[in-house]
């Protein structure tokens, strides 16, 4: 009777926590929008942290010190737009404008590099090789990106709202980083409690320490191509064109080839040598990141093996678009700081003491044994 009734107990409690994960997973996905912005201000306040640590070296409030960095970063943001976006969006503008042109263009080179090669009917290559379809299919799936990253929001002004807000929360979060993560952790039971709130300090740095590198390494990549491209002759669309290739740059893996894709495209309309000066300006500039810029400024901060990175890349980007792909790589690295400090190394320490145990009596043990020897022998002798 007694088990009866516990098979009843156990059957409604699982019951209700089946019921209760049903509506908390139906709360989570109508709130998408939301935890999508409080993951984008997370990611900010982590980059931000350590401007306003280093304010604060210099005596600054905590408060003082969060709005003057804030308000700097609006600063260079609005003033960067005033000087670069007229001329940002007529670049842009007359390049989507000329794109059916370059793409022809594109076409012809391909005919004549079929006819130097042999291919004598070169009519004949789009049937295995449609660049006006594949165009299609790229525009198709970056429009997808766009309204993918839209959908969580209603809209263009919707994701501008939700960046603003993310913007505001990241602020509140710096400014009460020691009574929110006490507030957080106070939710787990203790030693949880103070284990959470010592990673709080790694997973900042890691984080942060991706976005700020990141950041850092597509504007410099932007002003560089910006630079060459207008040297090697394509001042006309030079300024949009690197900053089309900074932006994507922030994207890992494949972000550098997105960004190459429309300058090779404009530069088939100048000329064979144009195009080859043009790959080997990405080429030379992509290399210097890799061995360069990468290792000196983000760093060994993810910490993360790259397939595990492109994983983050590719599943970010089937679920939240381009914005997934740029936020979801640092909460990765985020996340496996509390893998490593929670799970990984008290795993290995654990089975390192299981190992030595065994050693240390195992070589106690013969000693011990050759130390009663002695004295054993000596009793004898004295008894005879």
């Amino acid at each position: 009777m007694a088990s009866q009734l516990n098979r009843s107990n156990l059957s409604v409690s699982n019951v209700l926590l089946i019921v209760a994960t049903g509506f908390l997973v139906i709360l989570l996905w109508q709130l998408r929008s939301l935890l999508v912005t409080l993951m984008i201000a997370v990611v900010l306040a982590a980059a931000v942290t350590p401007l306003v640590e280093a304010a604060e070296r210099w005596r600054f409030p905590r408060w003082l010190a969060v709005i003057t960095v804030y308000l700097a970063m609006l600063a260079s943001l609005i003033g960067a737009g005033l000087i670069i976006g007229p001329t940002l969006a007529t670049q842009i503008q007359s390049l989507v404008t000329r794109l059916p042109e370059y793409l022809d263009n594109l076409w012809g080179l391909v005919e004549r590099f079929a006819i130097k090669e042999g291919i004598t009917q070169p009519e004949a290559l789009p049937q295995f090789f449609d660049l006006q379809a594949l165009t299609s299919w790229a525009i198709r799936s970056g429009q997808q990106l766009l309204v993918q990253s839209y959908g969580l929001t209603t809209g263009i002004l919707g994701a501008v709202f939700n960046l603003i807000l993310a913007f505001l929360l990241s602020g509140y979060m710096v400014a009460g980083r020691e009574n929110l993560i006490k507030g957080l952790v106070s939710l787990f039971p203790q030693p949880w409690d103070e284990r959470l709130a010592a990673q709080v300090k790694p997973i900042t740095h890691r984080m942060g320490g991706y976005i700020q590198g990141r950041v850092l390494v597509s504007a410099i990549l932007a002003v560089a191509i910006t630079l060459g491209l207008g040297i090697l002759g394509l001042s006309e669309f030079a300024l949009a064109l690197g900053v089309i290739a900074g932006f994507t740059n922030l994207i890992p893996f494949v972000g550098p080839i997105l960004g190459a894709v429309p300058a090779l495209i404009v530069a088939v309309s100048q000329g064979e040598w144009t195009f080859l000066w043009v790959l080997l300006l990405f080429a030379i500039v992509q290399n210097i990141e890799t061995y360069v810029l990468d290792p000196l400024l983000v760093g060994s901060s993810v910490q993360v093996h790259p397939l595990y990175q492109l994983l983050a890349v590719l599943g970010g980007t089937q679920v939240l678009g381009i914005v997934g792909a740029v936020i979801v790589p640092p909460w990765v690295a985020g996340v496996s700081v509390l893998l490593e400090n929670l799970y990984l190394r008290p795993k290995l320490l654990a089975e390192d003491t299981t190992t030595v145990e065994p050693l240390i009596e195992s070589a106690i043990e013969p000693l011990s044994a050759s130390a009663t020897l002695p004295i054993n022998s000596s009793n004898l002798h004295g008894n005879s």
